[in-house]
């Protein structure tokens, strides 16, 4: 089963805001193999090439559907950083099939 996304008012409007489509964010978020679990909010992050911008998008999901927080741009100087202070951990799904 395909989990629906949820799009909330506010993640419309960061994307919009920021000029990111929102297509190519659901493909980051249904796709992208590189996902991480943030520790400090405790929420799921995925990373993706938005055209030629490095994206993080935190996100919660239950078993209907994906709910993407947010969208910004970030480095990957960043989420080396992130990783080396425990904030972000490497998450890997039991099943391969996240989504």
């Amino acid at each position: 089963m395909v989990k629906k996304i949820i799009w909330s008012d506010y993640i419309q409007y960061r994307a919009t805001l920021r000029g990111f489509d929102l297509r190519q964010v659901e493909e980051i978020l249904r796709f992208s193999a590189e996902k991480y679990y943030d520790s400090s909010t405790g929420r799921l992050v995925v990373l993706g090439k938005h055209n030629n911008d490095l994206v993080l998008i935190p996100y919660e999901e239950n078993s209907d559907a994906i709910i993407p927080v947010t969208i910004h741009v970030t480095t990957r100087q960043q989420v080396r950083f992130r990783l080396k202070t425990g904030r972000f951990v490497i998450y890997e799904s039991d099943k391969n099939d996240l989504f």
